[in-house]
C-alpha cells in the first residue's frame, strides 16, 4: 500500500498567465456573502449574536465629577456670602448682545446718513469733494439729526411712510436749508471748522441759526463780522432772545450807547455768554475804582475785551499788581478808562520784565508811577524789539544809564517814538556838525545797515 506514485504524477501544472488582480478583489467582495451563508446556515449564531461584554457600573466619585460639570458656576462673591447665584450674568450677556446690535444698526444708518449729506453738499456746489469731506467729518451731531429726523417722518408724515430711509434724510436735509446756509457762511468767510461749529453748537436747528442772524443785524453787527460772531461766540446760539435782549439793555444802561452794541458785540462776542449776575459783577468791578457812565461806555468801546474775555481772577490780579506802584483806587479807575488795553498784559511775560530793566535805569517806583500815569502805552510795549534798542541807542552816543532813567521819567513818550524815523534823524540834527556822519561813527554804521534794509525792502 505504501507504493510509490509513478514520476509522471509528480508534475506540477502551473498556470502560462499571472492572474489578474482584480479577480482577488472579487474573492474579497464575496466573502461577506459567504460568512452571511454561513450564519443562515447555523442556527445558533442567527438567534443569538455574539455581544461586547457589559461595561462596568460607573462609581459615586464619577457620578458627583459629571453633576459638578453639569452645574451652573457659582459667581464669586465676597467671603461667607451664602446666598444662591442669580441668573444675572446670563441676562447681561444677553442685554450686551442686544446693546451690540443697536450700536451696529445706529452705525449703518449714521454711515448712510453721512453719505447723504455728501451727495447734497455737492451738488449744491458747496465746494470740493475733499472741502465737503472735510465739512462732513466735523458735523457728527447734525448728522445724528439727520438720523433722528428721518426716523420720525416715517411716523409723524404719512406722504412720507412710504419712502427709504435715503430718501427721507434728503428731504430732512433740503427742507433745513443746510446748503444755502454754508453758502452763505463760506461768503463771509468762515472756514469749515467754524461752519461746522456754529452748525452744531445749535444741535442742528438751522432755524435758530437764522434767526440769531436776524437779531444780530437788528443791534447793528455788520455782515462782515457775522460769521466771526458766531464762530467765536461759543453757547449763547442755545440762549433765548430774552436773555440776550436783556444782555444788551443792561450794557446800554451802563453807559455803552446803542450804536456802539455791534462793534462791541463783534469785537467780543464773548459777552452773550455771561450770565446776568456775573455780567453786573464785572461791571461793578470797574465801577467801583470811581468810573461814571461815560468812561465806563468808552472804555468798553475802546477794548470790548476787557470786560468779557479775561476771568475775574485774572483782572484782580492785575488790579492789584498796578496798585503796588502807589495808585489810588481812583487813579487806576483814570488810567484803566484811558488805556484799557493794560488789563490785556501779562504780569510775568510783561510787565515784570520791563520792571526790572527799568530798576537796571535807576527808575524808582515814583518814576514808574509817572510814566504810569503820562504814558500807560510804555507798559503794553515789548521790551525787547521796542523799548532796549532805543535803550541801547541813548547809550551808544554817550548818555549814562541813570542819564537815560531820568529822561523816561520826564519825558516818557520818548519810548514810543520811531527809532528810525524820528529819534535818529532828531539826534543827527542835533550833533555837532550837524549831519557830519564822521562825527557819530556807531550811528553812521546803523544807519547806514538800516538804508540799505530800506533800499533791499524797496527793490
Amino acid at each position: 500500500m505504501a507504493a510509490t506514485l509513478p514520476h509522471s504524477h509528480l508534475h506540477l501544472h502551473l498556470p502560462l498567465r499571472t492572474p489578474d488582480p482584480s479577480s482577488r478583489r472579487r474573492h474579497r467582495f464575496r466573502l461577506p456573502s459567504l460568512v452571511a451563508a454561513s450564519r443562515l446556515q447555523n442556527p445558533t449564531t442567527a438567534t443569538h449574536p455574539v455581544l461586547p461584554p457589559p461595561a462596568p457600573a460607573p462609581s459615586a466619585a464619577l457620578l458627583a465629577a459629571e453633576g459638578a460639570s453639569l452645574a451652573p458656576r457659582r459667581e464669586h462673591r465676597f467671603s461667607g456670602s451664602v446666598s444662591t447665584p442669580t441668573g444675572s450674568a446670563a441676562a447681561g450677556g444677553l442685554a450686551e448682545a442686544e446693546d451690540a446690535v443697536l450700536r451696529r444698526a445706529l452705525e449703518v444708518r449714521r454711515a448712510v446718513a453721512a453719505e447723504v449729506l455728501v451727495a447734497a453738499l455737492s451738488g449744491g456746489k458747496v465746494g470740493g469733494l475733499t472741502y465737503i469731506n472735510n465739512l462732513t467729518a466735523r458735523m457728527g451731531l447734525f448728522v445724528d439729526r439727520i438720523v433722528v429726523e428721518a426716523a420720525a417722518m416715517r411716523r409723524d408724515r404719512p406722504d412720507l411712510a412710504h419712502m427709504s430711509f435715503n430718501a427721507r434724510a434728503k428731504v430732512y436735509i433740503q427742507e433745513s436749508g443746510l446748503v444755502e446756509l454754508v453758502k452763505w457762511f463760506k461768503h463771509n468767510v468762515m472756514t469749515y471748522p467754524q461752519i461746522a461749529k456754529v452748525v452744531c453748537a445749535c444741535s442742528g436747528d438751522l432755524g435758530k441759526v437764522r434767526m440769531i442772524i436776524k437779531w444780530l443785524r437788528s443791534i447793528y453787527v455788520k455782515g462782515d463780522f457775522l460769521g466771526r460772531v458766531l464762530a467765536n461766540g461759543g453757547s449763547f446760539l442755545n440762549r433765548s432772545f430774552e436773555e440776550l435782549e436783556e444782555i444788551i439793555d443792561y450794557l446800554e444802561s451802563c453807559g455803552v450807547r446803542r450804536d456802539w452794541i455791534g462793534y462791541v458785540v463783534s469785537r467780543c462776542p464773548q459777552l452773550l455768554n455771561l450770565s446776568m449776575d456775573e455780567l453786573e459783577t464785572r461791571v461793578r468791578f470797574y465801577t467801583d475804582m470811581g468810573m461814571d457812565e461815560k468812561d465806563f461806555g468808552t472804555m468798553v468801546y475802546d477794548y470790548p475785551r476787557v470786560l468779557g474775555f479775561l476771568s475775574l481772577e485774572e483782572m484782580n490780579s492785575k488790579v492789584q499788581y498796578l496798585k503796588e506802584f502807589g495808585l489810588s483806587n481812583e487813579e487806576l479807575g483814570r488810567l484803566l478808562a484811558f488805556k484799557p488795553q493794560l488789563m490785556a498784559c501779562s504780569i510775568e511775560e510783561r510787565w515784570k520784565p520791563l520792571v526790572k530793566y527799568l530798576y537796571h535805569l535807576n527808575v524808582s517806583r515814583d518814576g514808574m508811577k509817572r510814566m504810569l500815569l503820562v504814558q500807560p502805552t510804555i507798559f503794553c510795549l515789548d521790551l525787547e524789539t521796542v523799548i532796549a534798542p532805543k535803550v541801547q541807542f541813548l547809550q551808544d552816543i554817550g548818555v549814562r544809564s541813570d542819564a537815560i532813567g531820568n529822561v523816561l521819567v520826564k519825558f516818557p513818550p520818548v519810548l514810543t517814538y520811531s527809532l528810525y524815523k524820528k529819534i535818529r534823524p532828531v539826534v543827527l540834527q542835533l550833533l555837532p556838525g550837524g549831519q557830519d556822519r564822521a562825527s557819530a561813527p556807531n550811528i553812521s554804521g546803523q544807519q547806514d545797515q538800516h538804508e540799505a534794509a530800506v533800499h533791499a525792502d524797496r527793490i
